[in-house]
């Protein structure tokens, strides 16, 4: 099973790059985050023409919204609201296995890493303590389960291009390292993409916009990732940044992440 996390920055806008992606690479499930559509405008017909009968999704006018595009069979199993908010950020689904995916857009939080100062840094902060509590209460490390997403966080110093120049940017400040620890330790979740590709070495799968050569500048960030429980460490095979697909015309500034695995 090949699986593939990417914010898309709006699906609808981004049909002939996901077209691309998929006929590339080959996924057999896509999780998507800011799909930017309401449900009933979710180009769900266009999205079948690409192998992709299995779908569920949750999405909102102009923000946020998640979705799991899959040619495997699939049932939902929903999606919470976090912090008081039905922003659509987690939707869940199960496949062949037992096997439970979680895809999650976690708030950016803002420019300003203080929550006093900044309402949305203290929300992201809030979401990711729901999470760590929510995991720990409802779901266990022995279950077959995958965690995949735009976390907006970048955890480790290869994660980002200058670790001393973005200690108090949004993105890698201590306290959001700490809060993504906690909900990692909540499931003991295991880092997929860093059981092949070493955390010593540099990784990123975001490049801002405001790049005037985001691939000559590099001055990236890992915000995308792909954990899994315990019981499916054995199952990884592969994984890779696709960071050719920052440079597609009109790209999202997000590149998507490939996680490969054998389910037996």
């Amino acid at each position: 099973m090949r699986l593939i996390t990417w914010n898309i920055n709006s699906v609808r806008l981004q049909m002939p790059l996901l077209a691309k992606l998929t006929d590339e690479a080959k996924p057999d499930i896509v999780c998507l985050q800011e799909t930017k559509v309401h449900d009933d405008q979710f180009p769900a017909k266009d999205i079948e023409a690409l192998g992709y009968e299995h779908m569920h999704f949750r999405g909102m006018k102009g923000y946020n919204g998640v979705a799991i595009l899959s040619r495997l069979p699939l049932d939902a199993t929903g999606g919470e609201d976090w912090c008081g908010k039905q922003d659509c950020r987690h939707a869940s689904v199960k496949v062949a296995g037992g096997v439970e995916i979680h895809n999650f857009y976690v708030p950016a939080g803002g420019d300003v890493p203080d929550p006093t100062e900044n309402e949305k840094f203290a929300h992201k902060l809030s979401f990711l303590e729901e999470m760590t509590d929510w995991f720990g209460k409802k779901h266990k490390s022995k279950d077959k389960s995958i965690f995949v997403g735009d976390l907006n966080i970048a955890p480790l110093e290869s994660d980002v291009w200058s670790h001393k120049q973005l200690l108090k940017v949004v993105s890698h400040t201590p306290i959001e390292v700490e809060k993504l620890d906690a909900v990692q330790q909540s499931n003991d979740w295991i880092d997929a993409v860093r059981q092949f590709i070493p955390p010593e070495e540099t990784l990123y799968s975001w490049w801002s916009y405001r790049a005037r050569d985001w691939d000559a500048a590099d001055k990236g960030r890992r915000l995308d990732h792909v954990w899994v429980t315990p019981p499916l460490k054995k199952a990884l095979k592969g994984a890779s940044v696709l960071r050719e697909a920052r440079g597609w015309e009109k790209a999202s500034d997000h590149a998507p992440v490939i996680v490969d695995f054998d389910l037996g």
